[in-house]
């Protein structure tokens, strides 16, 4: 049987997809589950610890390799098929969707990283959007805590509902560990019971340094 999965994609970048990934990763092995990680590609890529396809393969117990958990990576800090053309190559469209396969056989539940949000271009023709849709699994919106995350991750959700013929939203988890938090936020302390009232997904859960409720992530893959 293929294994169930999840998408974790984002308001926007740079708000905590790999943080959170990386966290219901570890849940999930400490549950003693097989986990797969993918992302499809990554830019901003240094080649060392620092790298996304590194923190998710460490955080999954490290199987495989770190070509199988992102097959392409690069170093510019672009949209994918940029910083692939600021090395001279260009973004392998077919293995974007391929790269997948391996993890397919080998594992009870594939965590997808998106890049950026969901309307982050992964080609000249393509977005973050058209991947989700085609891998079929259910998405985890990763929001973050700050003015502005409810208008974001509205647009998310209407983004989602209209992409195609829809992507199934499974719910939202809101970081509360944004890099850029201005410490005068007055709005993090509404957002969470704010983003409650407003969306149709729920919210899954507030993450600081864990998660501040349990989470059945594996019934959320089985979400269709």
């Amino acid at each position: 049987m293929s294994a169930i999965g999840l998408f974790i994609t984002g308001t926007d970048t740079n708000v905590g997809k790999t943080y959170v990934t990386a966290l219901i990763a570890r849940q999930l092995v400490a549950a003693g589950k097989r986990v797969g990680v993918y992302k499809p590609a990554a830019s901003g890529c240094a080649g060392d610890e620092t790298d996304d396809p590194f923190v998710l393969w460490d955080a999954a117990g490290r199987p495989a390799t770190i070509a199988a958990v992102c097959p392409q990576r690069f170093a510019a800090p672009l949209a994918p098929h940029l910083a692939a053309r600021a090395e001279g190559k260009e973004v392998d469209v077919a293995l974007l969707r391929t790269g997948i396969d391996f993890w397919r056989s080998c594992s009870d539940i594939i965590l997808v990283e998106g890049i950026g949000g969901l309307m982050s271009p992964v080609s000249d023709d393509e977005y973050v959007a058209d991947l989700a849709h085609d891998f079929g699994f259910p998405l985890i919106v990763i929001a973050p805590n700050t003015l502005g995350v409810i208008n974001q991750t509205l647009q998310t959700l209407i983004t989602a509902a209209t992409f195609r013929d829809g992507l199934t939203v499974a719910g939202i988890v809101l970081n509360d560990r944004p890099s850029s938090r201005n410490e005068s936020d007055m709005s993090t302390q509404s957002n969470a019971a704010e983003l409650a009232a407003r969306c149709v997904p729920p919210i899954l859960a507030t993450v600081g340094s864990e998660f501040d409720r349990k989470v059945d992530w594996m019934a959320l893959a089985e979400c269709r």
